[in-house]
This record gives C-alpha cells, structure tokens and sequence, in this order.
C-alpha cells in the first residue's frame, strides 16, 4: 500500500508537469532534445504536452509510486523525463519532498540514450 506521504508527492508532480505554478521548480530539455525538436520542426511545447499528459504509471516505471519518471516515442526516438528534488537552492536533495516550502522540482526531459 503506498503512503499517503508517497501519494502526495505523486500529486505534487503530477501538478508540476502539468504546470501548477503552486508547486516550484524548473523545466529542462536536454541538447539531444532540442536537437529532435530542431529535426521535427517543433517548439517545446508539443514535447511538454506530452510530459504533462502522461498517465502511464506502471510498476516498472514507478516502483515508488511518486510519479517521477516516465517514457514516450517522440520522432521516432524513445524520451525519458525525470523528476528530482532539490533543496531551495538547488545545492542538494530536499531532505522532504513532500513539503513545498522546502522542495524544488526539477524536470528533466531527455533522449533514452541520454540518461
């Protein structure tokens, strides 16, 4: 059974990808990314859309349940993204990534072959 701790952090990031601004931190795309982005003719926003629309949560690809990591076929190419939890200053891991006032998110979208 997972925590209700587990379970708020899951909600947090899920309102994180999908841009709550009530839920702090920063967005990146790696050069990879922007180079698939560049090939396709695109802008970032088609590839956050599909960030923030992921709703295939697994065993396999969330075995803690927080809604951290997810996998999607952009332009023929496999892409991760990823959430890490940073103290305020992003100089280490947030010691409760449950509590905002204490937690900035970071997502990370990438090429596979990148991670």
């Amino acid at each position: 059974m997972v925590s209700s701790t587990v379970q708020q952090i899951a909600q947090q990031n899920d309102q994180f990808r999908q841009g709550n601004p009530n839920v702090p931190g920063q967005r990146f795309i790696t050069m990879g990314i922007n180079e698939l982005l560049k090939q396709h003719e695109v802008d970032g926003d088609d590839i956050m859309r599909m960030v923030s629309e992921f709703n295939v949560f697994t065993d396999d690809n969330d075995p803690y349940g927080e809604h951290d990591f997810g996998s999607f076929e952009f332009g023929g190419k496999k892409c991760f993204w990823k959430i890490d939890y940073y103290d305020l200053n992003y100089q280490g891991g947030s010691d409760d990534p449950s509590d905002l006032s204490k937690t900035n998110r970071v997502l990370t979208i990438m090429l596979a072959d990148e991670y």
